[in-house]
């Protein structure tokens, strides 16, 4: 196995999740940039050195896990496939490409055999969190329509994301008066914003992503186009409003989901205890919800609050959270590339 961008954020917990669970892959190369190239990183005890990314470094490889920027990943995906290896892409070039399955090992584990182009993509972090819910409630009510708003962690900015969070919490802890005027903790931030349109701290700021048509954002329309491929509902109605909040990991999503049938909250409720990546904190009367910092540094989707709707007997409404870093990309992509093990040693 390669590892592409080892040294980045998400490369960081591949390198954990790949040493903690079952060792099926006979050497695991790192590659990342030339200036991270010599960089000496633990992988399953073991020191193991970064090389630079180039075309012999796929030789011999049989999955290629990449973690790295759009424009790279458009280039480089197909080379490393072109080399014989099995592309897990974690970036959003090909996860709408017709001939580029989408794979959410416990949703739809059947569709990596058909990889026309050799790259298997990975969904967006938001969608993979709130994605693991819904399929069995799918599967079970027959889906027609999603209402989201996303609750979104800086670290889905990239390792810049949490730097700036930390940073902007400095200026402002011990000062009381900060958001109750107008300006003031914009004054106090300053011009720092780092990867976001504005403060952070004491705030929520109602965008992710890039400006795209009509006012949505690419975050928006991410979730809309990817949970209609990964359940293979073409026609699913998908409005998202995504927001960006002041946790530093652990996203979370606010679902409104109509079904083709009635359904019933203690029946969805075990459904969802019963789903393989779920696990179901339900207990408001005893404080308990799904909640970023129980969920960060854990595998599964959380969800609670569950209810139907007051005015619709078709509609469910919970609230999900996972950790980004981990089932929002590492490790979907490693259970991926274990489907893969299993089709190669089976061969």
């Amino acid at each position: 196995m390669a590892v592409v961008g080892a040294t980045g954020a998400v490369g960081t917990v591949m390198l954990e999740i790949l040493s903690n669970r079952a060792n099926v892959w006979g050497e695991i190369r790192l590659i990342a940039s030339p200036r991270s190239a010599g960089r000496k990183l633990v992988v399953r005890g073991q020191e193991v050195e970064v090389i630079a990314l180039c075309d012999e470094a796929f030789d011999g490889v049989d999955v290629a896990m990449m973690d790295v920027p759009d424009e790279v990943s458009a280039e480089w995906a197909p080379r490393a496939a072109a080399r014989g290896a099995v592309v897990i892409d974690k970036s959003g070039t090909f996860r709408m490409d017709p001939d580029v399955p989408l794979v959410v090992p416990e949703i739809n584990p059947q569709a990596l055999r058909n990889r026309p182009k050799g790259i298997i993509a990975n969904a967006n972090c938001t969608t993979l969190a709130m994605i693991v819910a819904v399929a069995p409630l799918h599967r079970e009510y027959g889906l027609k329509e999603l209402v989201l708003a996303s609750y979104q962690a800086v670290s889905g900015a990239g390792v810049a994301g949490p730097e700036t969070l930390y940073d902007q919490i400095a200026k402002v802890a011990g000062d009381r008066q900060l958001g109750s005027r107008t300006g003031n903790v914009r004054h106090a931030v300053g011009e720092d914003l780092g990867p976001f349109p504005a403060p952070l701290v004491f705030n929520v700021v109602p965008w992710a992503g890039s400006l795209k048509n009509d006012g949505w954002s690419s975050e928006e329309l991410k979730m809309r186009n990817e949970s209609r491929k990964i359940l293979g509902l073409p026609d699913l109605k998908v409005s998202a409003t995504c927001v960006r909040v002041p946790v530093v990991t652990g996203h979370s999503i606010a679902v409104h989901a109509v079904f083709g049938s009635e359904v019933d909250a203690n029946e969805a409720r075990k459904l969802l205890q019963d789903a393989p990546g779920v696990i179901v904190v339900d207990d408001p009367a005893a404080g308990e919800f799904p909640m970023p910092i129980d969920a960060v540094g854990t595998d599964p989707s959380w969800v609670g609050r569950i209810r139907r709707s007051i005015d619709d007997p078709r509609a469910l409404d919970f609230f999900v959270t996972g950790d980004n870093l981990r089932k929002g990309a590492a490790l979907n992509a490693a259970q991926i590339a274990e489907l893969l093990a299993t089709e190669f040693t089976s061969r």
